[in-house]
């Protein structure tokens, strides 16, 4: 017997499973393709998504690429995994190293590798 179930029923069930992720393994996984990238960059969305309000995304940085100067999406921070790196809004600048978390201001901001580096991107977006 075939059994339908509903968008939102899979939803209700999905807010009950762990996951576990090796934050450790998926840094080595994006730093290796950042540097054969000629961006430098790569990133992995490790939880959450647009459908989400949270979201949680490693993103790897070869030494000297960056994150060009955006618009912050909400509520967000950067968890340094791995490497060094600066967060730049405006004419301020705060630097980051593994076991730092820096905190996304308010407004524009970049954030640009010093040394091959990863982050933990978490961000409580805003609803518009």
């Amino acid at each position: 017997m075939l059994e339908i179930t509903s968008a939102s029923a899979v939803q209700r069930e999905e807010r009950f499973l762990m996951m576990k992720s090796s934050l450790t393994a998926l840094v080595r996984h994006e730093l290796d393709h950042a540097r054969q990238v000629s961006s430098g960059r790569s990133a992995k969305t490790v939880y959450g998504g647009n459908e989400r309000t949270l979201r949680q995304t490693v993103i790897a940085l070869r030494a000297g690429a960056k994150l060009d100067e955006h618009e912050n999406p909400g509520d967000a921070t950067f968890f340094v995994l791995h490497g060094r790196v600066v967060l730049i809004s405006g004419e301020n600048s705060w630097s980051g190293s593994p076991g730092d978390l820096l905190i996304v201001p308010e407004g524009r901001h970049a954030l640009e590798a010093v040394e091959d580096a990863a982050v933990l991107f978490t961000v409580a977006k805003t609803r518009c």
